[in-house]
């Protein structure tokens, strides 16, 4: 069963349940007795709500990849160190140099062919994964990419095995969850030189720490759920939480990032204003005016090519533009 019905069901029957027991003991208590149900009955549906959610994180439904091969694309197969077996496509490189590509949560290699062709035409390889339980990737999907090191480590390899790729000049560009592996892969293999990481928000409760300074109470409130919903995943997936991304970005050096941000989002602004203060000579920002969540290229295709490639890839990875 998909994480998001069996979230709806959890959800439902656990509101009903609370509801009906409530209610039933509310009637069979007196006096003060009865002012025990009310932050009874919250914290059981706080807890509902963040079983919900995780269960709709650790269970997704498989996302499917449809359509023919980009052109000039070859198809590629790989095997994570823990023995998953992970698909995707690879675009050859022209300068030396290539970068991993990674899709959001519920998407796939389908929904990323116009960055790898953009990122193509300037010159670089480019190696498309499907993230498992994503596509043509086996395994089981995870929406807050606890297992994204794990994917990117194993596409690294196999881009550090091609001849026409430089080892010492590989990158990894990745997209909302993709965004968040990029850096927490960045964290723990050497061997990535450069981030382009759109739409990083938190992959852990840790990470969402921020929103009690900024909102207040609210923000304490949201906390509290996170830590549940957070704690819920750890139980009901094998997989090992990850570093936080502040503690990926400290341990990162000397890889250089770039974090885009969309306009329209401010959340997605101020974390990366956060994190790029932990390390301002190697961390950028670029907030892409108008923009929604992960659409920097569908708003500004050349602004987005002028910033990510011209302006930090050939950069950062020592190669010349392909004008």
């Amino acid at each position: 069963m998909a994480g998001t019905t069996l979230a709806v069901v959890a959800l439902v029957v656990g509101v009903t349940l609370v509801a009906i027991a409530g209610t039933l003991l509310f009637h069979a208590a007196r006096g003060w007795a009865r002012l025990i149900f009310v932050p009874w009955s919250l914290a059981i549906l706080a807890g509902l709500y963040s079983l919900s959610i995780a269960l709709a994180a650790v269970y997704p439904p498989h996302a499917s990849s449809d359509g023919p091969l980009p052109a000039d694309a070859t198809r590629v197969e790989m095997t994570s160190a823990d023995g998953e077996r992970l698909a995707g496509w690879y675009l050859p490189s022209r300068n030396g140099a290539a970068v991993v590509l990674r899709h959001g949560a519920g998407s796939t290699t389908a929904d990323v062919r116009q960055h790898a062709r953009l990122l193509n035409d300037a010159g670089y390889g480019v190696l498309a994964t499907d993230a498992r339980g994503h596509g043509k990737s086996g395994g089981l999907g995870m929406d807050l990419g606890w297992y994204g090191e794990l994917d990117i480590q194993a596409a690294v390899d196999v881009l550090a095995g091609r001849t026409d790729v430089d080892p010492g000049r590989i990158g990894v560009v990745g997209l909302s969850m993709g965004g968040e592996e990029a850096i927490g892969a960045a964290g723990v293999d050497r061997r990535i030189r450069a981030v382009v990481a759109e739409g990083a928000t938190g992959r852990t409760a840790a990470d969402k720490a921020w929103l009690a300074d900024e909102y207040g109470a609210l923000g304490l409130v949201q906390g509290v759920l996170d830590s549940g919903t957070y704690g819920f995943v750890d139980l009901l997936t094998p997989a090992d939480p990850p570093a936080t991304l502040e503690e990926s970005v400290r341990d990162s050096a000397p890889t250089a990032m770039l974090l885009v941000a969309a306009g329209d989002r401010p959340d997605e602004e101020s974390v990366a204003v956060r994190l790029a203060s932990l390390a301002p000579a190697r961390v950028k920002v670029w907030v892409v005016s108008g923009a929604g969540h992960v659409a920097g290229l569908r708003t500004d295709p050349a602004r987005w090519r002028e910033h990510v490639i011209i302006g930090f890839l050939d950069v950062a990875l020592a190669v010349e533009s392909q004008r």
